[in-house]
């Protein structure tokens, strides 16, 4: 694999304030650049911009079965390391995020095993967090 280079990502939102205070006190994400209808975020290394988008909450949510729990399509995230998904898991906790699928081992003594985590933004964006406790995994089969 070459060397990885950061992601830019846009995303909709319908309330600007809000999500600004979600992904930089819940998520811990750096403030950038913004404007009074867009927001940069250091989102792990990437670029994350939240975009005004009236009525975005309304969207039909989609899931599709992945080992036993309905996963919301679209979703977005990063691979954390091993303890820093944990810590992270513990802070939402503490924040009383409200889990689509609750942190837990998925795929648990197979190729792929992986710590995971699936939740909502204020706008309905879903976000999974993941992490291998052995990093070679990731594209394991």
């Amino acid at each position: 694999m070459s060397k990885l280079t950061p992601f830019h990502l846009a995303i909709p939102v319908d309330d600007i304030e809000k999500n600004r205070k979600f992904y930089k006190e819940v998520i811990g994400c750096s403030e950038g650049r913004s404007d009074k209808n867009w927001v940069d975020f250091d989102f792990y290394g990437h670029q994350l911009v939240i975009h005004y988008k009236p009525g975005t909450n309304d969207s039909n949510l989609h899931t599709n079965p992945v080992d036993g729990h309905d996963v919301p399509v679209p979703h977005f995230g990063v691979v954390l390391e091993w303890n820093d998904w944990h810590t992270l898991s513990e802070r939402l906790k503490k924040e009383g995020i409200n889990f689509a699928i609750e942190p837990h081992i998925r795929f648990q003594d197979k190729p792929g095993e992986q710590a995971t985590m699936f939740f909502y933004d204020p706008a309905g964006n879903a976000l999974e967090f993941k992490s291998f406790k052995d990093p070679k995994n990731l594209f394991a089969k």
